[in-house]
């Protein structure tokens, strides 16, 4: 089987490099290490004086993304930067950065090709597996319920809300009552076939996807750990630090760009990016994925808090 890193392709990596302006001796944070592709291209741009700090919630991501800059810096010897790992979720990252420290932050929303691409992580329904081993979708797997749990015990009214509000499924209900009727699910292409049977055809995606959307954000919290990471930013970077977001859908970027604009009306940014950048037709070629990614950029403002 091939590695996952070898699979994995960081997206709009050149553009999110340059938006964050690395300087040699700089401090960075990237929030969402993911398979470290991003950050490898940090740690390249620093120098012995630099620093990054890297956060992933998802032991065998940090795992290996561990490995992969640890195997960089040994490459770059004793021009190598200093490196601080941090296994838990973005929005602890107050409790381990000291306030005006950081030259800059990055935050890639989008789930990692090693979660997607393993079967047993259930966060596909490309690939088929028993939802009690499979479909766990909990990108730290030590906390939390399940996506079995959620899928097979809650109230068909929580579910269609559920689905409604993470997943924007307009037809939430129908899907939520189908679901009920099938249970017990076990497998994630069971799910995606009931789901499919209550939603018509659609033309660029499965039908399924939006309720793997909204199972796996409500599983993982992801919009409130965005809201507590976007809060956190501003009193973490210095004046002129700066904040760059990639999104990969809808609920994020809406977090995302009015933060920003709330931040910009009180002073507190000084927007970058007046559209999102998005991936080059050339880039979507090479990595699919990236066809809905949304980058932001701004930068901290001059002012005390």
């Amino acid at each position: 089987m091939t590695e996952p890193r070898a699979r994995h392709v960081p997206v709009l990596f050149e553009v999110a490099l340059d938006l964050l302006r690395i300087r040699p001796d700089g401090t960075y944070a990237d929030c969402t290490l993911g398979l470290a592709g991003h950050a490898e291209g940090i740690v390249r741009r620093l120098g012995p004086a630099g620093r990054l700090i890297g956060f992933d919630r998802d032991p065998e991501a940090m795992a290996l993304a561990q490995e992969r800059l640890e195997r960089v810096r040994a490459e770059m010897e004793s021009q190598a930067p200093q490196l601080t790992l941090i296994g838990e979720a973005f929005s602890s990252i107050a409790r381990h950065v000291e306030p005006q420290s950081l030259d800059g932050l990055l935050a890639d929303f989008g789930v990692s090709s090693l979660q997607f691409d393993e079967a047993r992580r259930g966060f596909s329904f490309q690939a088929d597996g028993p939802l009690n081993m499979r479909m766990d979708m909990r990108m730290d797997r030590s906390t939390g319920p399940t996506a079995e749990q959620v899928v097979n015990e809650m109230d068909e009214r929580e579910l269609a809300n559920l689905i409604y509000e993470y997943g924007e499924e307009r037809r939430s209900r129908t899907v939520a009552r189908a679901i009920v009727r099938g249970r017990p699910v076990t497998s994630t292409g069971q799910l995606a076939r009931i789901v499919a049977s209550a939603v018509p055809p659609m033309k660029h995606m499965h039908p399924a996807t939006r309720t793997f959307q909204a199972l796996r954000i409500y599983v993982n919290r992801e919009l409130e750990e965005i809201k507590a990471l976007l809060e956190a930013a501003p009193k973490l970077l210095k004046p002129s630090g700066r904040l760059v977001v990639i999104s990969f859908h809808s609920l994020e970027d809406r977090i995302a760009k009015d933060s920003i604009r709330e931040g910009a009306q009180q002073g507190i940014w000084n927007v970058l990016t007046r559209k999102p950048v998005t991936a080059t037709k050339e880039e979507i070629a090479r990595n699919p994925r990236s066809r809905s990614a949304k980058l932001r950029a701004v930068e901290r403002a001059a002012i005390s808090y």
